[in-house]
């Protein structure tokens, strides 16, 4: 067997399509046996495939290639499920399965053959080198370094000289809610239950006073990590604005609707007064045209006496005429003067009529100045309501702030260790989240997550909090 050994890793990794069955293998590899076939499932789930000449279903599998330059491909018995992840690297055997004889023709094809095994060899412990910790090449402190031996519960971290590793104090216990006259060390995490606020024990010492932990006089041994009592002020304060705010635009909608009716009365008043004004144009003229028909039949009097005059000279023609010309002349008389008191009444019917349409025209006067005035209130409550709305919306501000810090720091409850904030913005040390998937808080310290353990979470847990702190050694 004579192949070229490429510069190659040795693994490839995979993700199927659904029903892929054929995968290829980019690396040589001198026999079917020395290949390793791994799926995982969308669960996590690692399952080791069988060799087959045969395959039958999808956890089985045949092999082509063996002992070529470039390498081959694996071909699966089923189709792949859809997602799922398989790994295919070369798992060699370290060990010389061969030797030369001392004499005789030397077997040059089983010396390449042995070399290509080598050269294979390396490549698979390069292969594992990448799966583990290494200091750069660059650094002088992590140069020859060497691990202590394992310590339970404690932290692996730098010493003093920052010249090598040691197993140093632990992260810290959830010591439940604070008590007095207990002993606390450094690291301890201990609840308010005054307002709900997280602490961590700076100093050890024995708790003396009472809470909230903020005013007790060992205060200075404490340092706050979530801060509830600020987050739940201002959501309150938050909720109050905005209660004050939705009250005032009510008003403000009250007042612009009584507004509206002031102004709508005001309007009717006003059609009223036009309408009576219009009725005493209406009885002035008939008092015009009543009086103008008196004097005509005033005229008309004075006629008819003249003509009386003139009938009484000619009287001496007939007596009988005259008589009935001075009849005539009295009924004429008696009529001017009828006509003349009727004209006196509607001329006073039209100074009524007068009088009562400035009255309303008064009364609609009166009534636009209260629209006027109700328009100003409204506009008034209307400017308070703004006014009430714009502080609502700065204390809203403020609790979104608040919370938003908080949030920043408590991530909650997620499934694995997060890159990101919840804003999406980079982590800071001392950020804070539970672990659905180990059920274990985790503390950043400005470039990895570590676990937190409690030795007691039952208090924890009562007051909504489900904190379990350890180290994997």
């Amino acid at each position: 067997m004579s192949i070229t050994i490429s510069d190659t890793s040795p693994r490839v990794q995979y993700t199927a399509t659904s029903g892929q069955t054929t995968f290829s293998v980019p690396f040589e590899f001198f026999d079917d046996d020395d290949l390793v076939v791994i799926n995982t499932n969308a669960g996590g789930v690692d399952t080791t495939l069988t060799k087959s000449s045969n395959p039958s279903n999808a956890s089985e599998y045949s092999v082509s290639g063996a002992g070529e330059t470039g390498g081959g491909s694996i071909t699966l018995g089923a189709g792949a499920t859809l997602n799922d992840i398989y790994t295919i690297y070369r798992d060699l055997p370290i060990a010389r399965s061969t030797d030369f004889p001392n004499s005789g023709t030397f077997p040059i094809e089983t010396l390449n053959t042995e070399l290509d095994k080598i050269v294979a060899m390396m490549q698979q412990n390069e292969r594992d080198f990448n799966f583990t910790l290494k200091a750069k090449a660059t650094t002088s402190t992590a140069y020859g370094l060497t691990f202590p031996e394992l310590v339970a519960n404690k932290i692996l971290s730098v010493n003093s000289t920052g010249n090598g590793l040691i197993f140093s104090q632990e992260i810290g216990n959830f010591r439940g809610n604070w008590a007095a006259s207990t002993a606390y060390v450094q690291r301890d995490l201990v609840k308010d239950t005054s307002n709900g606020n997280i602490y961590i024990v700076n100093t050890a010492h024995t708790s003396s006073g009472s809470q909230p932990i903020s005013t007790n006089a060992n205060a200075s041994y404490y340092d706050l990590i979530v801060d509830a009592t600020s987050a739940t002020a201002s959501a309150s304060a938050a909720l109050a604005s905005a209660t004050a705010a939705a009250n005032s635009a009510t008003a403000a909608a009250s007042s612009a609707s009584a507004a509206a009716s002031s102004a709508t009365d005001a309007q009717t008043a006003q059609t009223a007064a036009e309408t009576a004004q219009a009725a005493a144009e209406t009885a002035q003229t008939g008092a015009e045209t009543a009086e103008t028909n008196a004097g005509t039949s005033a005229t008309a009097a004075a006629s008819s006496a003249t003509s009386a005059a003139t009938q009484a000279t000619n009287a001496a023609t007939s007596a009988s005429a005259a008589a009935t010309s001075a009849t005539n002349a009295a009924t004429s008389a008696t009529s001017a003067s009828n006509s003349a008191t009727t004209a006196t009444t509607q001329a006073s019917a039209a100074s009524t009529s007068a009088t009562n349409a400035a009255t309303s025209a008064s009364a609609a006067s009166t009534s636009a100045t209260n629209a006027a005035t109700s328009e100003s209130n409204a506009s008034t409550y209307a400017s308070n309501a703004s006014t009430a709305q714009t502080a609502a919306e700065a204390a809203r501000d403020a609790a979104l702030a608040a919370a938003d810090n908080f949030d920043d720091t408590y991530l909650g409850a997620k499934a694995s260790d997060p890159t990101l904030d919840n804003d999406g913005d980079a982590l800071n040390a001392g950020d804070l989240y539970f672990n659905t998937t180990s059920s274990v808080l985790k503390y950043y310290d400005g470039s990895t997550w570590n676990n937190i353990e409690a030795t007691d979470t039952s208090g924890f847990e009562t007051n909504g909090f489900a904190i379990a702190m350890a180290i994997a050694v």
